[in-house]
């Protein structure tokens, strides 16, 4: 509501930050390189704490928040370190002729004063990799991460608290009232990851106040297996993203369409995975599911399905044991609503374009995984459904190629980031063209003359 304190604080730090951006210092390319080193050396400091925050958290294990975490965001670091002059650096375009002897260039800006809001499932990655792009472009950021990772907020906080000024790099910490405080002041650009609904709602707010943006959302990613797959392959890679962070993942496998033929097939080559994955049948580093609503809604969308495996689940801990659907009816609550959770419908298929009618017939989905061996049905596929990005033969690995620009299409997303896709989100491309004082064509100036209108013909053309 208006003239709560914390509206009052966060539109003093905005405007903190707005006069330090004003300053320029920001546009320096060596102070974004000094803030990016900085940033580098704290969380190679702070790993452990990291680790522990996540284990707090969402109980991951120190393998997983190393790969799925810290590790991403140290290799996103170390492009942008190498890239940050060059990208920051005007780039010349060509001129047309009719416009010589003048010299033209694309000048990468910041946009200024950029808020970020990151959610809880990745809460390290997911607030300092648009970070790293809002500060290697030469922006001041207000960072928003999630009150449902709390350990994981108190200490992105603590950390870049340390290591920067309020007015370059501020975090604001809290739930719904901290996220409205925030929607209501005027922000340069607005970077969203979250759900489909709460991405209306910040839409709706940057449009108030004509802000770009970016939505990274999500949706029900689908995986088609078709009849030439290796099945074994394709179980082993599917569970490894099913279960990556129990399923709450924005691009984890939400159902399959799998060729009838290799049906049963693909259920027991993924229950064999399980039992690779954890031959002692010991799942303590299993990550939990985040709250207890989410977890009772992940209960809920099992009632009245068929279970092929799985779906025991343990209250105390707030887990779900990797779970498969049969053939659950189109219309049901775990097929219309994203799962994010370890819950995998199954549904067959006899030819290839019913799995294709069924995705289109969907809103396009953040990612979308094919398994084949066969490069015409591979072509068939990528060119008839649209998704934001996905893999062939493999899950969610698509996300650790940083020269992979990473975003939604439609209900899925608005724009992309990741390496230099990154900076560019966050860079504001000014067009420039410097004409020469020596020479002054008469072509352009009135009187128009019939023979100036022959010569401009010639060269627009």
């Amino acid at each position: 509501m208006a003239g709560h304190p914390q509206e009052t604080v966060v539109a003093s730090v905005v405007e903190a930050q707005r006069s330090f951006y004003r300053s320029g210092v920001t546009r320096d390319p060596e102070f974004r390189r000094r803030a990016l080193l900085k940033l580098r050396n704290a969380i190679r400091a702070n790993g452990a704490a990291i680790e522990e925050a996540l284990l707090t958290d969402l109980n991951k294990s120190p393998f997983e928040a190393y790969m799925t975490e810290t590790g991403i965001v140290l290799s996103e670091l170390s492009l942008h370190l190498k890239n940050i002059r060059k990208w920051s650096r005007p780039r010349r375009v060509p001129s047309p002729l009719a416009l010589q002897p003048a010299r033209s260039y694309v000048m990468p800006e910041p946009y200024g004063v950029v808020l970020i809001m990151a959610p809880w499932n990745y809460p390290v990655q997911l607030c300092l990799n648009p970070l790293i792009g809002a500060l290697a472009a030469g922006n001041c950021v207000v960072l928003k991460p999630s009150a449902y990772a709390p350990a994981t907020s108190r200490l992105i906080a603590e950390l870049l608290g340390k290591i920067f000024p309020r007015e370059y790099v501020a975090v604001v910490e809290g739930g719904r009232e901290a996220n409205s405080a925030l929607l209501e002041q005027k922000f340069d650009y607005i970077f969203f990851t979250g759900s489909v609904q709460v991405g209306r709602v910040v839409m709706r707010a940057a449009a108030e106040r004509l802000t770009p943006l970016t939505l990274e959302l999500g949706g029900k990613s689908p995986t088609i297996i078709d009849a030439t797959a290796d099945v074994p392959m394709a179980a082993r890679r599917i569970a490894f993203g099913k279960l990556l962070n129990a399923g709450q993942t924005c691009v984890a496998p939400d159902y399959v369409l799998i060729s009838r033929a290799k049906k049963a097939e693909f259920v027991e080559a993924f229950r064999a995975a399980l039992v690779d994955f954890s031959p002692d049948g010991n799942w303590d580093d299993y990550p939990r599911i985040i709250s207890q609503r989410h977890y009772e809604r992940l209960l809920g969308l099992l009632e009245n399905q068929e279970l092929l495996l799985g779906g025991l689940a343990d209250p105390e801990r707030l887990m779900i044991e990797p779970t498969l659907l049969n053939e659950p009816a189109l219309d049901s609550p775990v097929m219309q609503e994203e799962i994010f959770g370890p819950i995998l419908p199954i549904i067959s298929f006899d030819e290839l374009d019913e799995a294709i009618d069924l995705v289109n017939s969907r809103p396009r989905p953040l990612a979308l995984y094919l398994f084949t061996s066969d490069r015409s049905a591979e072509t068939k596929v990528l060119r008839s459904c649209s998704f934001g990005g996905g893999c062939v033969n493999d899950t969610i690995m698509h996300l650790a190629n940083p020269y992979l620009p990473f975003g939604g299409i439609g209900d899925s997303g608005l724009g992309a980031y990741h390496g230099k896709r990154s900076f560019d989100t966050f860079s504001h491309e000014r067009s420039v063209l410097r004409q020469s004082r020596r020479i002054d064509l008469p072509v352009r100036y009135r009187p128009y003359k019939e023979k100036w209108l022959r010569v401009l013909k010639r060269l627009m053309r």
